[in-house]
């Protein structure tokens, strides 16, 4: 039981690079709207949402001003605290 969870947890976090590195090219890109979009659909203000995935609100405004953009560790956790598609975090859901 306990290695079938190792393993999916592993192929999550290939996954996860997998997407963060082969489109980050599009986070550049529209990174800013994404996350609008998903502090939209949540209902989250700016503080909320820096205090689910635990960064700072003035970190938050940097990325929906499109002045940086989170790191990998911050993309987990918008992915696993959020429950959003990891397509959908990277702008490639259709």
């Amino acid at each position: 039981k306990y290695n079938f969870i190792i393993e999916f947890s592993i192929m999550q976090v290939k996954l996860s690079n997998f997407l963060y590195h082969n489109y980050m090219d599009k986070i550049n890109l529209n990174f800013s709207d994404i996350l609008q979009e998903i502090m939209i659909e949540k209902s989250l203000t700016q503080t909320k949402f820096a205090e689910i995935i635990g960064v700072k609100q003035s970190q938050v405004s940097e990325w929906l001003k499109g002045k940086s953009k989170p790191g990998y560790d911050n993309l987990k956790s918008i992915y696993e605290n959020l429950n959003i598609s990891a397509e959908k975090l990277f702008g490639i859901d259709k």
